[in-house]
């Protein structure tokens, strides 16, 4: 496995990096941002890998959460991957809609077709992806996970999924109950077929109701976020932890919104927590 370095910068005395490698598991050309700490000249340090929200790229976090200066000062990397696979023949939304097809792939392996070729963001974050940085970058295999909206979604179902895989999870405003709100259905139905029982493997609020234990979480999510009862009910999520007594903190922030001035807001918060858990 191979990757290419299509840029790279000086950040807070660390180096922000973009890179490109042919992805076997989503059968295209994949692009991936990567933040290392200064500490990273010296020694392998622990990730955090970041997961993006519809109609994002991999340069969302990385040019608007101010996420590096913190990451420096703490010495943990940054691992942020695209939010599907993408190029050509790689099959998008009839309707080009925002919350299916390229720049939505939900973090779950497709099964049904025109998808089930490419649309495998689930392997691809949880296998392929932490062993090509292993491989080529100064990462250790100390690795906590993050994610907003959809991203936070997939966060939270990966950890959950795969407990000794990750010291930690977080979320900024995630789509906690993804079976029961319309982004969900869209998107399951779309990628998994009509079988609901299948959907819960990607559904946070559901998979903690049936493992009763989770990785150290921390959640956070903006009262004037105008997606909040519709589309993400962190409601669930909390009466899910409540209910099992998992270690979770579920904060709700009056005033703050779904855009990236909340994430800014509160990433240091969510670097500190993880890094209790990594370093």
């Amino acid at each position: 496995m191979m990757i290419n370095k299509i840029s790279e910068t000086k950040a807070f005395g660390g180096r922000q990096i973009r890179y490109e490698h042919q992805s076997s598991t989503l059968n295209c050309t994949m692009q991936f941002s990567v933040f290392l700490p200064p500490q990273a000249e010296q020694q392998s340090v622990p990730a955090l890998y970041w997961l993006s929200g519809l109609t994002c790229t991999d340069e969302n976090f990385s040019s608007k959460a101010g996420a590096q200066r913190i990451a420096a000062e703490l010495g943990i990397a940054m691992i942020i991957p695209d939010t599907s696979p993408r190029g050509d023949g790689v099959p998008d939304d009839p309707e080009q809609a925002y919350d299916f097809g390229l720049g939505a792939g939900f973090y779950v392996n497709a099964t049904q077709q025109p998808w089930a070729n490419h649309y495998h963001m689930y392997d691809y974050i949880v296998t392929e992806l932490p062993a090509l940085v292993e491989q080529h970058l100064p990462v250790t295999q100390k690795r906590s996970i993050s994610g907003h909206s959809m991203g936070g979604h997939g966060a939270l179902v990966m950890a959950l999924r795969n407990q000794t895989m990750y010291a930690s999870v977080s979320a900024f405003a995630p789509i906690c109950h993804p079976t029961q709100c319309p982004w969900g259905h869209k998107a399951f139905s779309g990628y998994l077929g009509d079988d609901r029982a299948a959907w819960l493997d990607y559904d946070a609020t559901e998979l903690l109701l049936k493992l009763r234990v989770a990785p150290p979480m921390l959640v956070s999510q903006g009262e004037a976020d105008n997606f909040l009862a519709e589309q993400l009910r962190p409601d669930d999520l909390a009466a899910a932890i409540a209910e099992t007594g998992v270690e979770a903190t579920l904060e709700r922030h009056q005033g703050y919104d779904h855009s990236y001035y909340f994430i800014a807001s509160f990433i240091e918060q969510h670097l500190r927590f993880h890094a209790q858990y990594l370093l």
